[in-house]
């Protein structure tokens, strides 16, 4: 039990619930080391989808227990998933996965929990947390949460890291700390790494005659179609990036094999597919030159991983969500207009964007 006293500086304990996706939990990891640089001894939990535990916690390390290169930055993972839940709203495997759940969160006696993700759905699991102080965005991305907050942040801040960085540092001052003013840094010591994957993706490159030849990984997928750069184009800029001394990975993920593949045929060649787990990405990112991608999950990992990245943007803002860190480059044609509809099929701008449009950007990147 813990041991209850008037100073909120000591052993404060700080539940972050940001529950996905893949690129939103990496947007999250600035801040909450800036947490971790703030308060050292701070007891920090995370509520996520399991789907992206990886991004958190390595597979074979303890959810929870002593920080380590396996789990880094949290000493706490609290997983849900709420696809399931949805699907069966009412069954008692639902029940009591989810009051597992709150009882984890409520032993750890959260003093805030900050809900960096603006949602009815993270805002209900802050309020199961038991936290005394529940910390939202005044303007987050749906109406209903700030019903649920006590304690409100502004996001003014153009980019969603920096509005992060802004929750955390008002929760600071509530607890009497001044405002944490460290330069953000890219997070390769704060992802998880797994000997296993590291492993794995060594024997596999090792495999595809890779061995440690330099190499760039591509990356057709995003979350809707309105995001893809065509997949052909990625295999045509395989043939010209090989002419270049640098062979091709095309990474794809689950539901993208047939992207992959078209991206492959395209390339004569020139370009070897490979499905990955978040491990095993990370993994394989480490070992990249290059990165060409939409705007993804991978892309914002090799990104943060400190990877030469050019992303290619279509209908979303690359000043809200874009690549943050020094050595990416963004492509966005001025046909491209701003939706975040997920039914779009398809983006002018992106039609635009030429692959030798890309080539050259590449080339001023690496030089």
């Amino acid at each position: 039990m813990r041991v209850k006293t008037d100073n909120p500086k000591l052993n404060p304990r700080a539940l972050i619930i940001r529950l996905g996706a893949m690129g939103d939990v990496l947007h999250a990891l600035p801040a909450v080391a800036m947490l971790r640089r703030a308060l050292p001894e701070a007891q920090i939990g995370w509520a996520v989808e399991r789907r992206w535990r990886e991004l958190l916690c390595a597979p074979e390390v303890e959810l929870a227990g002593s920080r380590g290169s396996g789990r880094p930055l949290v000493d706490e993972v609290h997983l849900l998933d709420t696809r399931a839940w949805r699907k069966h709203p009412f069954a008692p495997e639902t029940r009591t996965a989810l009051a597992a759940v709150r009882r984890s969160m409520r032993a750890r006696e959260y003093d805030a929990a900050l809900d960096l993700q603006g949602s009815i759905k993270s805002a209900v699991v802050a309020k199961l947390s038991g936290a005394a102080t529940i910390l939202g965005f005044r303007h987050p991305r749906e109406s209903l949460p700030r019903i649920l907050y006590n304690s409100l942040s502004d996001n003014r801040a153009p980019h969603v890291i920096e509005q992060n960085v802004e929750l955390v540092q008002t929760w600071l001052e509530e607890i009497g700390l001044s405002r944490a003013t460290s330069t953000l840094q890219p997070g390769a010591a704060l992802l998880p790494r797994d000997r296993s994957s590291d492993a794995r993706i060594d024997a596999t490159l090792r495999a595809i005659g890779f061995g440690k030849s330099p190499f760039a990984i591509l990356a057709p997928g995003a979350g809707w179609p309105a995001k893809q750069w065509p997949a052909q184009r990625y295999g045509e800029l395989a043939v010209q990036l090989d002419e270049r001394g640098l062979r091709s990975i095309i990474n794809y993920g689950p539901g993208e094999e047939a992207l992959a593949q078209e991206a492959a045929s395209a390339s004569n060649g020139h370009a070897v597919p490979l499905f990955s787990s978040l491990s095993e990405l990370m993994a394989l990112a480490r070992r990249a030159q290059l990165f060409v991608g939409g705007d993804t999950g991978p892309m914002h990992l090799a990104a943060m991983l400190g990877v030469r990245t050019v992303a290619l943007f279509g209908p979303t803002d690359p000043a809200r969500n874009g690549p943050y860190w020094v050595g990416t480059r963004v492509l966005r044609d001025p046909a491209s207009t701003t939706n975040y509809s997920h039914r779009r099929t398809e983006d002018a701008g992106l039609e635009n964007l030429t692959v030798d449009c890309v080539l050259s950007e590449i080339d001023a990147l690496l030089d």
